[in-house]
This record gives C-alpha cells, sequence and structure tokens, in this order.
C-alpha cells in the first residue's frame, strides 16, 4: 500500500469535494475507507495498492474532471 497526498488547485464548492471523492473511489486499487477530500486544503488523501492503481492514474481522475493536480506526494502506508 502507497498513501498519497494530492494538492489541488483551490476548490471552490462543496459538490467539487464530492464530485472527486466519487471518481477517485470509483477507481480500482482504492483503500475507499482512507479517502479523504479536504475541501478547504484543497487537498486529497488516500491509500492505494500500487500494484492496481498508479498515482499517475488517480491524477488522472482529477484531471478528467476539470481539477488541475499542483503536485503529488506518495510514500510507503
Amino acid at each position: 500500500m502507497q498513501k498519497a497526498n494530492i494538492q489541488l488547485e483551490t476548490l471552490t464548492c462543496p459538490s467539487c469535494l464530492q464530485k472527486i471523492e466519487g471518481a477517485v473511489g470509483g477507481l480500482k486499487g482504492i483503500d475507499k475507507d482512507s479517502l479523504k477530500v479536504m475541501f478547504n486544503a484543497s487537498r486529497v488523501k488516500v491509500n492505494f495498492n500500487d500494484e492496481e492503481i498508479s498515482i499517475e492514474k488517480i491524477e488522472k481522475a482529477i484531471q478528467d474532471l476539470g481539477y488541475e493536480v499542483k503536485k503529488s506526494r506518495v510514500k510507503a502506508a
């Protein structure tokens, strides 16, 4: 398992949070219980199985919704 901390552009509405949670939570290899989208910090924290999904795929799912990923940090969970 890997732990990702993804910094996004400033989130402007609570529905953004729900869209991101839905998109990331629906990916294979995501630990849904660990998924936290922090509205005020514009940040996503999530644990994922790096044998099933890469950080790039998680970032792409967020970017496909129209949100800019500023930077990501990944470390062993």
